[in-house]
């Protein structure tokens, strides 16, 4: 039986904590996944237009296996800059990988593009290395989803995105997904309320109205407009303890999700691409399937927490598009 977690945020998976840290003027933030101690980390991209710090370090033949955290963030390539922070802090705390007497902080991220959704972006200096520091520091088990962190400023085809998350027990393990929602596509199925991910729901968690009760497969999906730039970046996490290899294909699977929830992904034009976390807290049992079943409840995790994202977005002055809410109640 595969069955949310307690708190259906990514946090279920213990040792792991999340922190936000947004803007409302700029309409932009960061989110930051921080383990109590190094997790293992690996990452897969498929969308056409990714922006990324240190993904190369991820690949299972590269000497460090481990992250510290992993960062999400708004502000396309001036968003790398919010790892900068993150580091800058964990340097402080004395984590990260040790070299010599130093340590050095190992912190992949990813970012979104949303320097065209209303805010003001004629910033004096590169906001995110403070916001990147803000959301470590943020960090606990319970966050805000929606319009908070990297979803602040999020937008899809025809609505606001978000931030979102989502948790499912099965067997011994817990797994979570932690998804910034900025897609080209759409999450719901034409101008209804019905989400993509609705075979997917569980209690409710996103409004409840079921799959949509037509569907047309021959019909060009709508995208966004003028300027698309766009991505949706998604971190997955487990307590099973997975090598990194595994662990790079619980991210692949997990890119199913996506393709569930959101009408079309990975574009061209998107930088979709998930990262996947492994606390090693629960051995694997023998049987050879769980890497499998690991794969797939991950990407049962991610559908959800796509649509949770959008379904918990909240409308600001100056949104150049309303929130799922605001459309459907």
């Amino acid at each position: 039986m595969i069955r949310p977690g307690p708190r259906n945020l990514i946090t279920d998976v213990t040792g792991l904590r999340v922190g936000n840290a947004q803007d409302g003027v700029i309409k932009t933030g960061t989110t930051v996944l921080v383990g109590d101690a190094p997790f293992t980390a690996a990452v897969h991209v498929m969308g056409g237009a990714p922006g990324t710090r240190e993904t190369d370090l991820l690949a299972p033949d590269r000497i460090v296996q481990q992250a510290d955290a992993l960062v999400l963030s708004g502000g396309s390539a001036f968003g790398l800059d919010a790892a900068s922070g993150v580091a800058d802090a964990l340097r402080a705390q004395g984590r990260g990988f040790a070299v010599g007497d130093q340590v050095v902080p190992i912190v992949p991220g990813a970012i979104l593009f949303d320097l065209i959704n209303g805010g003001d972006k004629n910033w004096a200096g590169n906001p995110y290395r403070r916001l990147g520091a803000e959301a470590l520091e943020a960090a606990e088990t319970d966050f805000a989803l929606g319009s908070a962190g990297a979803g602040t400023g999020a937008l899809i085809a025809d609505r606001k995105g978000g931030l979102g998350s989502a948790s499912a027990t099965y067997g011994p393990y817990t797994i979570g997904a932690l998804v910034a929602v900025n897609a080209l596509g759409r999450v719901c199925v034409g101008d209804s309320p019905h989400f993509w991910a609705a075979p997917f729901e569980m209690d409710g968690e996103f409004g409840g109205h079921g799959p949509a009760p037509t569907f047309d497969p021959t019909a060009i999906p709508p995208v966004k407009g003028g300027e698309a730039r766009n991505t949706t970046i998604a971190i997955v996490a487990t307590d099973a303890a997975l090598t990194q290899a595994q662990a790079t294909r619980v991210a692949i699977a997990a890119h199913d999700g996506m393709a569930r929830a959101i009408y079309p992904s990975h574009t061209p034009m998107d930088g979709d691409l998930v990262f996947a976390a492994s606390t090693g807290a629960v051995p694997l049992r023998d049987d050879g399937a769980d890497p499998l079943m690991l794969g797939h409840v991950a990407a049962l995790c991610l559908a959800r927490a796509i649509a949770r994202g959008v379904y918990a977005a909240t409308d600001a002055p100056g949104d150049p598009v309303p929130s799922y809410r605001s459309r459907h109640g």
